[in-house]
């Protein structure tokens, strides 16, 4: 139990990393599986997770997130990307993949793609990006805490022109959007915000019971 509390005190934003410190192949997939367990609505993870290694390509992405040291000093960028729509289609394939993975009765499965298909497809056209976007909150939620267990950093990143980074990216053909970026790697020992205490609201501000 304090192991967990130690993980979150341990992590900050870092505004440094250390260019010469990388992952290694271990880590890294240790990460994408925590990234692929990310909990969300119905399970339809309705996000894809891309790794931005070209060194040419940070350095571009790097003027998009207005000058950000971390997006190219980090050993990986992570940018969490959002579908923007979800219809049949999306749906049946999840479907299929859920029947493959735990072999489910043809009747039972054709029952859960109508219940899906009935709640899901009734969202109003306009919510569905925003209800979508809101699960990249989640995976980055547990990257962060993944990270941290690991004593790995992890930034996390609004501060971006998404428009200009689809755009680069090529997401909207693709039907994605990136919602945030999340430089990740090992702090330098430069960065003097690692040796701040973590300061949060005191537990009688943000906690009540009813």
């Amino acid at each position: 139990m304090k192991k967990i509390i130690d993980d979150l005190t341990w992590r900050y934003a870092a505004k440094q990393y250390d260019p010469t410190k990388k992952l290694t192949e271990e880590e890294l997939n240790i990460i994408k599986e925590s990234l692929r367990l990310t909990p969300s609505a119905y399970g339809l993870q309705p996000l894809k997770f891309l790794f931005i290694e070209t060194p040419s390509l940070r350095e571009e992405v790097k003027v998009i997130a207005h000058n950000q040291s971390q997006v190219v000093d980090a050993s990986h960028l992570l940018v969490i990307c959002a579908h923007t729509s979800i219809d049949e289609s999306y749906i049946d394939h999840h479907v299929k993949r859920v029947t493959e993975v735990r072999n489910t009765p043809a009747e039972r499965a054709a029952g859960f793609s109508d219940f899906l298909k009935k709640n899901v497809l009734a969202i109003p056209v306009e919510h569905v990006e925003p209800w979508n976007i809101r699960q990249a909150y989640i995976a980055l939620g547990q990257v962060l805490h993944t990270c941290a267990s690991m004593r790995i950093d992890a930034t996390p990143m609004e501060g971006f022109d998404a428009k200009a980074l689809d755009e680069k990216l090529g997401l909207a053909k693709q039907g994605l959007k990136s919602v945030l970026l999340c430089p990740i790697g090992f702090r330098s020992p430069e960065d003097a915000y690692q040796y701040l205490p973590k300061v949060r609201k005191a537990p009688e501000n943000i906690f009540e019971t009813r």
